[in-house]
């Protein structure tokens, strides 16, 4: 399983790759604005920075809804790394976007799904990721995992290269139910993946050891 960092906060960034963990980092406009990162060309020369901080993919999201921006955004974002993944929201055009954007070579992240039907489309469509949303399907009551899985399997079933990334993951159970059910990779918030770090009885031990240690060494 890849592990992406959900943010734009260059900071969190270079903790992840200092960790070795990281696989990439997936942004979005709102992650851009809680950095105070504002006007086009700071978020462009942004997007460069991430990108040259990590050493994997980097999903940059589009702003236009129709087509032709879609297209030209895209295109304008994939020019700025190799490593940019166009990010694309699941609506009608953005589904023809990304069969342009697969047939240029210009890897693409559809964003926003929500069901497997979704998903499909967007695989169809030659999507280089699908990313369902498990926290927010929580948060109306449904099962965000469940639609993980599903996704996978379908997948699975006719062989599709696309990835199942899932996005929305808010804490570690999140996360290793993820790696159970078989997403291919899981973007979340630096304290996700610091927190599989943690467990009381490893904390208790270590201090025990420390303690031996220097009675034996005194």
């Amino acid at each position: 399983m890849k592990f992406f960092l959900d943010t734009a906060n260059l900071h969190e960034i270079r903790e992840a790759v200092e960790l070795g963990v990281l696989d990439g980092v997936t942004t979005n406009p709102s992650l851009m604005a809680k950095e105070g990162i504002r006007g086009l060309d700071n978020v462009m020369a942004h997007y460069r920075q991430i990108c040259e901080l990590v050493d994997g993919d980097v999903s940059a999201e589009v702003i236009a809804t129709d087509y032709d921006g879609i297209v030209r955004e895209g295109e304008a974002l994939a020019e700025l790394h190799p490593s940019i993944v166009v990010k694309v929201p699941m609506i009608r055009d953005g589904i023809k976007a990304i069969k342009y954007f697969a047939e240029k070579g210009i890897k693409t992240n559809c964003t926003l799904i929500f069901t497997a039907g979704q998903a499909l489309l967007a695989a169809k469509a030659g999507a280089t990721y699908v990313s369902p949303f498990v926290g927010r399907l929580d948060d109306i009551g449904q099962d965000g995992l469940q639609l993980v899985e599903q996704i996978v399997q379908i997948f699975s079933n006719y062989g599709y290269p696309t990835e199942v990334l899932a996005a929305s993951v808010r804490h570690v159970p999140h996360l290793i139910q993820c790696a159970e059910i078989g997403a291919d990779v899981v973007t979340c918030p630096l304290s996700v993946i610091s927190g599989l770090l943690n467990h009381p009885l490893t904390d208790k031990g270590l201090a025990t050891f420390l303690a031996d240690h220097k009675r034996v060494n005194a």
